[in-house]
This record gives structure tokens, C-alpha cells and sequence, in this order.
């Protein structure tokens, strides 16, 4: 092959800072009344942190949702702080450009909010048996990769270790309250609606995605961690989609079928993904960029 990987960044350590939190993507640096979260090269799947990283990742991921969240901010706010680096990291700045950025402290919300207006993933394994998706009745004869009626909001546990789980909005309403679980659905889905709307013209089909939100110091709604990567999303072309058939997706789907191909046992760690995996993956969260964004990424 042509193409040759540049060294990823798989973790970050700031000497002067105390160690980060290190997350399966981001390493999460406490200064105090804010945080510097820097979005590493790492890639996981089905719960697993897979070898070797994937270059640049971090840098397409951490700009494209600089994109989203500036152009969706009017909808929620969201916990970037603007402005340059302060003068303690600039001599990391060779690092952490691109790839980093500082943030308001937040609660999280210990649910993550998940938008689908397409049948895939774990929603077409849950319809496949019981015509459900978290416990939302959906029409009989859909199949995969079919358009959802309207899209639905679906909520997942957030896990520290192992996988997170599907529940309803009744249960998120009862852990949360009422008022809060229901703002939290609505701009969920007003999120998702305005960023499927911008993908469709540009060529995209944005079958799901997943949005984390947290409580500032007031109890007013922040919209935190990743907006609307191909980490979280699903994106497919438009232009070959077919229900029923296995879209053609700017996503690490292509990394999770490499996996389901290879005779992986789902609970060992993964083997190393391959060269043409890696650049394969690049390849797609480059496209997925420059189609999304509209311009090349600072890389």
C-alpha cells in the first residue's frame, strides 16, 4: 500500500498536570474551573479499545464536532470555551493543537441520548425480535437500514466498564423526573432533526446518533463530550442507500464488520487491526469530514 501511517496518538501525559482520566477516546485534564479534554487517536469497538490507533482520528473528531457545535449552538448551549490556550499548556501546543479544547464543568447526565431515524444496529436486533426498539412499538415489514416513520429518541445507560444498556424513557423519567428526562428527549431529537437536515445536503444519510449532556452550575442543560462524529453517528451515502442492504457507511461500522469477519470472540482483547483496516478507517472519517464540514481538517 501507498499510504503510510503517521505514529497515532494513543495517550497524552502533560508533566506540571495531574495524570488525566483517561476515557476510551479522550484523556480529560482537571485545571480547576474548567477541563482540557484532548481527543487521543485511540478507537474502540463493541466496548474494547483496539490497537493500533487510527492517525489523526482525534484531530477529524475533535474538529468536525467544533463544527457542530458552533453551528448548533443556538439550539442548546454547549461547553466549549473559546479563546487560545493558556499560557501553562502552550508548550504542549505542538500536541494538543487540533486536537483539544477547553471546556465548562458540568454534572453529566448519566444517560446517554440517542436519536435514531433509521433501523440499524442494536434498534434492528431489538425490532428483529420483538418489533420494538426500546420498548417503541414500530410497524411490522421494516428492514435494515429502513427510514423510520419519524425518528425516535432511545436512551442507553452510560456504563463505566462493559456495555451500555437500552432502556425506555419511562425509566429514564424515573431516574431524572419528568421535566427533565423530556427536555433532555426534545433537544435530542431537535438536535438530530437540524444536523439529518444539513447531511442530507451534503449527501449523507444520518441514520442515528448519540449526544451526552450535563448540569452547570445553575441546572441549566449543557451539551458536552463529542457532537456528531462518525465515532457516535452513523453516516451513510446517500446515493447507495437501499433498504435492506448494508449501506455504505463514513463510520467505524467498517471497523465492527472487520471484526464480526475475523472470528473474534467478542470478550478477549480484539488482535491488531490490519493496515488496510486503519487506512480504510482514516479514509472514511477524512470523507465523512470534508463532506460534512465542507473544507479539509488541520491536520
Amino acid at each position: 500500500m501507498d499510504w503510510k501511517p503517521a505514529p497515532p496518538i494513543v495517550h497524552t501525559d502533560l508533566p506540571g498536570f495531574p495524570a488525566p482520566k483517561r476515557g476510551k477516546v479522550r484523556d480529560v485534564y482537571d485545571l480547576g474551573d474548567r477541563l482540557l479534554i484532548v481527543a487521543t487517536d485511540r478507537l474502540s469497538a463493541y466496548d474494547h479499545v483496539l490497537s493500533p490507533g487510527i492517525p489523526d482520528k482525534g484531530k477529524l473528531l475533535h474538529q468536525m464536532s467544533t463544527f457542530w457545535f458552533e453551528r448548533l449552538g443556538s439550539i442548546v448551549p454547549h461547553h466549549l470555551i473559546g479563546g487560545d490556550l493558556p499560557a501553562e499548556l502552550r508548550p504542549y501546543s505542538d500536541l494538543l493543537a487540533g486536537r483539544s479544547a477547553l471546556v465548562r464543568k458540568a454534572r453529566v447526565v448519566p444517560f446517554e441520548c440517542v436519536a435514531r431515524g433509521y433501523l440499524a444496529g442494536s434498534g434492528h436486533r431489538e425490532y428483529v425480535e420483538s418489533r420494538t426498539v426500546c420498548g417503541l412499538p414500530l410497524p411490522p415489514g421494516l428492514l435494515r437500514a429502513s427510514r423510520l416513520p419519524e425518528p425516535i429518541f432511545t436512551p442507553a445507560t452510560k456504563a463505566e466498564e462493559g456495555h451500555d444498556e437500552n432502556v425506555t424513557f419511562e425509566r429514564m423519567a424515573t431516574d431524572l423526573g419528568g421535566d427533565l428526562a423530556g427536555r433532555l428527549r426534545d433537544l435530542t431529537l431537535a438536535l438530530y432533526s437540524a444536523a439529518a437536515e444539513h447531511a442530507a445536503g451534503v449527501g449523507l444519510i444520518l441514520a442515528d446518533t448519540k449526544f451526552e449532556f450535563g448540569l452547570d452550575e445553575t441546572g441549566e442543560i449543557l451539551w458536552i463530550d463529542e457532537a456528531l462524529t462518525p465515532d457516535s453517528s452513523r453516516y451513510w451515502d446517500a446515493s447507495t442507500w437501499v433498504p435492506g442492504a448494508e449501506p455504505a457507511s463514513f463510520d467505524k461500522q467498517f471497523v465492527r464488520n472487520w471484526l464480526d469477519a475475523s472470528g473474534w470472540d467478542h470478550q478477549s482483547q480484539p488482535q491488531p487491526l490490519p493496515e488496510e483496516v486503519v487506512a480504510g478507517t482514516r479514509e472514511r472519517y477524512l470523507a465523512a469530514f470534508r463532506r460534512v464540514v465542507g473544507r479539509d481538517p488541520a491536520l
